[in-house]
Formats: C-alpha cells, structure tokens, sequence
C-alpha cells in the first residue's frame, strides 16, 4: 500500500447530520481544506447561504468548510451517505490511493455485505478503515467528549488517521478488527429496535437489560464466524454504540422500536420521518447473513419477523422468553 501523500484536502461524502458533525469537527481542528458533499445542489446551495445545516440548528458551519454537490479529489475520503447507497456513491469517487474511511453503519440488503466489505469489492485498491462508536451526531458537532474506533487491517495507516481525525472532544481508538467494528455498529441498530419495542411495551428495564447482554452474545458470535474479534463487540465499536442506541432517546432506531411497543404500524412511524433508520433495512440482511454462516440471532430473528408483520409484540416476547433453557 503507498503512503498517502496528504490528508490536508479531506473530502466529507454525505451531508446529514452525521456527516456534517465529522466536516465541522475536521475543519475545526487545524484548518485543513474541508469539503461537505450534498448530493442535491438545492441543498448545497442552501447550506452555503445559510452556513448551517438544518438537521443541525445552531452549529455554524466554519469558514475553511465549503459545502459542494460535487465530488472532488482529496487525499482522504469520509463517507457516512446511508449504506444503502454506498455502492453507488462509490462508483462515483474518483480513483486514487487515498483511504476511505466508512462511517455508515449496516449491511447492503441485496448482497448481505459490511461496509468494508462492500468498497473491498468496489475499490479493490484503496485502503479501508471503518469509523464506529457511540457518537450522536449533534454531541460531536457541539464539542461534547465523545470516544470512537478507528479500524483498519493496514498498520501503519492506523495511527495517520488516529491523528488526523482525533479532535480535544472526539478521542479515538485504533483497532485491526475492521469487520468487528463493521458488524458491531451495524447489529446494534437491530439490537436497539428491540430494546425500544421492551420499553414501548412497558416490560421493564430488567428485560431491557437483559436482551441488551444477550444482543451483545449473539452479535459476538457472527463476529468471530466471519473473521472478526468478540473482544472488539465488547468495546466501543460493539457494546459502547449498543449502550447508547438502547438508552438514548435521541436514537432513531431505539424511538422507531419504543412506537412499535406501544402500538404503532412501522408504516406509520416511517411515513413521519425524513431520515433513514438503518436498523429496518439492516435486520433481514444481518439475520440472513448469520443463517449463511449458521450462527443462531435470536433477538435479531424476533426483530425481522415483527417487522415483517409476522409476530406482534407479545409473539416477539414470547418467542425471545419461550426458548429452550440452557447454560449462559
């Protein structure tokens, strides 16, 4: 793998929320050359007039920031666009050397493949790392501390984006365990409809607690069956994001699983929303995925079949409570 020659032009692919808070931290710390890229121009152009984006109000956007609805050259690529629309937008970055780092959690429900498994196929070339943690987008746009991983099987870029991304507010940890990281920020998204729909239903925090430790378990599993660590699921890539997504209200994936405990149609709860709530589309993928590699999901099967229609929520609690009994 070639050094990279610089990463002072860093290109920030994807201007939602999540996007945006990576764009003003990386502007923020050193002054390097920053672009945010919207795919809708409309929306780039407002952006610019306003030097704010809406889904983040009150975060000014800084002056060495240029927002752009088009794909320019930089020495390091991050791409946090929704993962269903990740195989498209890499098609359309520029061929280089310069890293992607990957900052969108779930897998691709056509090919059931991680985010890095995906640009493996699209970018066979370009170096890798995947971004994940418990991070809220609007806490690291405001400064608030805030801890992640930095995964990437290549050693000595490790510690360059270690440096060039870490921030005073947004500490990060390196790791070799890409799809580890990779897995565990897209499985906790199922794991967290899954608390939401406990605690919509008013089942109690025991039985959030518990379903939280036995997500933590099963994702461990298809970790280690696909290449991964278990002892990277337990740390901020894995039960970090999974301890947030399931206690924060803040979460999307958390809220859409509290409305189905209380009662509502997922047809309903998505007609209300303008994001994207990864754990819907992740859930069928990431339990097909696990039956490829026959490790048994329980939790994130009981999620698949209550979004499908196929249970309610008493059927999803009885199916989770009315398991063989056997040895932790």
């Amino acid at each position: 793998m070639n050094k990279p020659e610089t990463f002072a032009d860093i290109a920030v692919l994807g201007a939602g929320a999540w996007g945006t808070a990576l764009a003003v931290q990386a502007a923020a710390k050193s002054g390097a050359k920053v672009t945010l890229w919207a795919r809708n121009q409309a929306r780039a152009q407002a952006m610019r007039t306003v030097l704010e984006n809406p889904r983040l109000p009150g975060i000014a956007l800084p002056a060495n920031l240029t927002v752009s609805s088009e794909i320019t050259p930089a020495g390091l690529y991050l791409v946090c666009v929704p993962m269903q629309n990740l195989r498209a937008l890499l098609a359309d970055i520029p061929q280089s050397q310069a890293p992607l780092v990957l900052c969108c959690k779930g897998l691709e429900t056509s090919s059931l493949l991680l985010a890095p498994e995906l640009a493996a196929q699209c970018q066979p070339h370009r170096p890798v790392a995947v971004l994940s943690g418990p991070n809220f987008a609007h806490e690291i746009a405001a400064g608030l501390p805030a801890a992640a991983v930095l995964a990437t099987p290549h050693a000595n870029l490790r510690p360059q984006l270690v440096a060039a991304l870490s921030t005073a507010s947004l500490r990060l940890y390196g790791s070799a365990d890409i799809t580890g990281a990779a897995l565990g920020g897209a499985a906790k998204n199922v794991i967290a409809i899954a608390a939401g729909v406990v605690m919509g239903a008013g089942l109690g925090e025991n039985a959030r607690a518990a379903l939280v430790t036995r997500g933590i378990a099963e994702i461990a599993r298809l970790a280690v069956a696909l290449g991964g660590k278990a002892e990277t699921v337990s740390g901020l890539s894995g039960l970090g994001d999974l301890l947030l997504t399931c206690t924060g209200v803040s979460s999307r994936n958390y809220s859409l699983g509290h409305a189905l405990g209380k009662g509502l149609t997922l047809a309903e709860i998505l007609q209300s929303r303008s994001s994207v709530t990864e754990g819907v589309a992740t859930a069928p993928a990431l339990l097909a995925r696990a039956q490829q590699a026959d490790v048994d999901m329980p939790i994130t099967a009981a999620v698949t079949a209550l979004l499908a229609g196929e249970l309610d929520v008493p059927g999803t609690m009885q199916a989770l409570m009315g398991r063989a009994l056997k040895d932790e």
